[in-house]
Parts: C-alpha cells; structure tokens; sequence
C-alpha cells in the first residue's frame, strides 16, 4: 500500500523504534554467547591453541552470509532478510550447544559460522535505518541504531555467568550456557521484526523513489548490479574502502591489546577494563557522528575517522608499559571506528540508485568482514615476529589509500545527483 507523505514521519518514527529494540536484543545475542566462546573451544578441543578458532568461525559466517543475506533483501526487503537471518543466528547456537554436549568441535565451528548471522543482522539493521531517512538525516538514523548495540554489548557478557549457571541441571556444559540463551533472544528478535516491521523500510523507500529514478527491475537488484553500482560511483568505491579499512584497522589492533596489555603484567580485570572503554569508544558516541556527518558532511567525518585511528595507532603502538596509554589508544579506537562506519555507510547509501541498494551495502559487509578476518589472523603473526608496536605501524599504514581518496573529494556525477 502507497504511503502518504504525511504519513511518512510517523513511520520513520516507527520503524526506527523497532530497529533499536531488534538492535538491543541481537547486540545482547551476540555479546551473550561470544563472551565465553574462546573458553568453550577451548574445553571442547583440549587445547588452548585452538581457542581463537571460535570467534573466527563466527566473522567467517558474518561475511559468508552477508551476500546471501542481501541477495534475499534485494529480492523480498528488509523483513525477509532480518527475520532469516536471527532464525540461522539461533539454529546455529542451538547447534553449538548440541556440539558442547558432544564435545564435538568440527561442529562447535559450524554453529559458530552460524551464530555470525546474528551478527549480519545486526550489521544489515544500520541500512535498514536509512532506507527511509531524509538524505539530511541519514548519518543520524544509522549511528541511532549503531548506538542501541551499545545496550546488548555491555549487558551480555554481564549475564553470560548466569546464563551458564542457569544450565546445570540440563546437562549443558555452563560455558555453553550463554549460546542457548542467545538462541531465545535471536528468536524473540525474528517474532519482533516478523510482525511489526511493517510495512518493509526498503520496499516502501523504492515505492517512494519510482517516481524519481530509472525503473529498476529485479535485474537492477542483483549483486552484479551492486558490484557495477560501485564501480561507476567514485563516492561509492571510497564509502566501501572507509567502511572497510576502519573495520580493519580497528579488528586488528583490538584483537592482540589483550596480549599485549599481559605482556606488560595487566591483569584480567584491567583488560577487561580497556576492552569496555573500547567498546564505548565504538558505540556510545556514535550519535556524535552521525550529526557531524549530517551537518559537516560525510567526506570531513572520512577525514575525521583517519585523524582518529592515526592517533589511536600513535598512542597504542607507543605506549609500551603505560597502560593508561593503551587505555586511551582503544578508546580513540573505537572512536575512528565509528566514524568511518556511521560516515561510510551513510555515504554508501547516498551514492547508489534505491534499486541497488541492498545488494551494495550486502556487499559492503562482505568487503569489512573479510578485510578484517584477514586482519586479525595477520595481527597475531605481526605481534609474533616483531611486536605490538609495529602491528600499530601497518593499521596506520593502511589509512593512506584511504587519506588518499578521501584527500581528492570524490564530486557527484550527474548520476549520482539523481540517485540521492
């Protein structure tokens, strides 16, 4: 059914409201069942050294699924893709609970892969928010719903030990606790956006939109199509590059501080610490951002997020003992994050017809989560054969391709201008 222009804010307003919720529970999915996941891989395997494959597994499936995923919201809008994607994110914790129990861990890996599409959720959710948004407003209603992760990350590893505690007397291993809890909670997720994201975001925002750009039939939704989206925007390539080297940058360097903070004689309870101040780094100023890039617009926060993540590689690369330094370096970490994900993903969006939409910001999250599994499987290697310091060094390096497109301000073409 066509919606009314006077209409439209109100929906706005609902919509945004069930991606914040939906945001809240699957962020709290997420953060539940990945806080003791290392633990539970290694119990399963017998070894310690096996223990990294399990969060692994999970960015592995987050980018698997991110095309398939996008290739359903192409085809069907958000609803279908959302929903699908939390129902996988649940069968496969519900299988990596089957694999605790049977100690089994080839297939601890697969419910891994599957619980990534949690993730995928979580991640596609963002571009849900803009799908309606007025242009001037889209760094604001993607960073509203990035922000509502904030909620599910800081609650869920606070409640992973009850959630073990809670199995004891079902025969569950308690580290496989967590992952059966968030397997209700994806499910509680699908049954919300099943029912009241309504009517679909995306498939409303290509109704609005026909009547101001070329047709677009299911040919122009394709993922061939959002691949030649990208290649004929030079707005859209250097999106895709801030989305995907912020990621990167900050997977890599996050992933080996914890080894590092050890090295210099931090405890648990520090590490922990730096990882939360992190996390808000990541999360909670995410609204700051999204204004900055409505207001400022979307090329200077690109160049604010590189400003930001230099420095952070600066003051964690050279922070040696001084844990405070390190402190401060993750927390602008996470800072730059934000930036390059709330300003690239707002810039994704502007740059592409309606129509293909969903396949380039599918292909957006396929591009960052491979880049950044790649990332931290070569963070260990570097911080092995030369140190922390000089894994810093390469996440720095990597923002000059970045500078470098971001410093020749990319204009619209004509194109583009309809596309907007």
């Amino acid at each position: 059914m066509p919606v009314a222009a006077a209409d439209l804010p109100a929906l706005r307003r609902r919509i945004s409201a069930v991606l914040i919720a939906s945001q809240i529970l699957g962020g709290l999915g997420v953060a539940t069942g990945i806080a003791l996941a290392s633990v539970l891989a290694q119990e399963v395997s017998g070894t310690e050294a096996l223990a990294g494959l399990a969060p692994t597994a999970m960015v592995a499936g987050t980018a698997l699924l991110s095309m398939p995923l996008a290739a359903l919201m192409a085809a069907r809008g958000r609803r279908s893709g959302l929903v699908l994607a939390y129902v996988i994110g649940a069968l496969g914790a519900g299988v990596v609970v089957l694999a605790a129990v049977l100690g089994n861990f080839p297939l601890l890996l697969a419910g891994m892969a599957g619980f990534g599409a949690g993730s995928s959720a979580n991640l596609q959710a963002r571009f849900a928010a803009a799908d309606l948004a007025e242009p001037e407003r889209r760094g604001r209603a993607i960073s509203t719903v990035v922000w509502a992760t904030t909620i599910g990350a800081v609650l869920g590893p606070n409640i992973a030990a009850p959630a073990g505690r809670s199995v004891s007397g079902l025969g569950i291993p308690p580290t496989a606790g967590p992952f059966l809890w968030a397997a209700g909670v994806f499910l509680v997720s699908a049954a919300m956006v099943a029912v009241l994201l309504r009517p679909d975001p995306l498939l409303t925002a290509r109704a609005l939109a026909a009547g101001t750009e070329e047709p677009g039939g299911p040919e122009g939704r394709s993922l061939r199509a959002g691949v030649r989206a990208v290649r004929e925007s030079p707005r859209a390539r250097l999106a895709l590059v801030t989305v995907a080297v912020s990621h990167t940058a900050m997977v890599s360097i996050m992933s080996m501080t914890p080894v590092a903070l050890s090295h210099h004689g931090a405890g648990i309870t520090l590490i922990g610490l730096v990882i939360s101040g992190h996390i808000a780094g990541m999360y909670a100023f995410s609204p700051v951002m999204g204004w900055l890039s409505d207001r400022l617009g979307r090329l200077s926060v690109i160049g604010l997020a590189v400003g930001l993540l230099a420095l952070a590689a600066l003051l964690a690369g050279t922070a040696g003992p001084s844990h405070g330094r390190t402190a401060a370096g993750l927390f602008v970490l996470g800072l730059g994050w934000s930036a390059g994900l709330v300003s690239g993903s707002a810039l994704l969006t502007d740059s592409v017809p309606s129509a293909a939409r969903a396949a380039v910001q599918g292909l957006s999250d396929l591009t960052m989560n491979t880049a950044a599994g790649v990332g931290g499987a070569a963070a260990g290697l570097i911080v092995a054969q030369a140190g922390y310091g000089w894994l810093n060094a390469v996440g720095a390096l990597l923002l000059l391709p970045l500078a470098a497109l971001a410093i020749r301000r990319p204009r619209h073409t004509s194109q583009e201008a309809v596309k907007r």
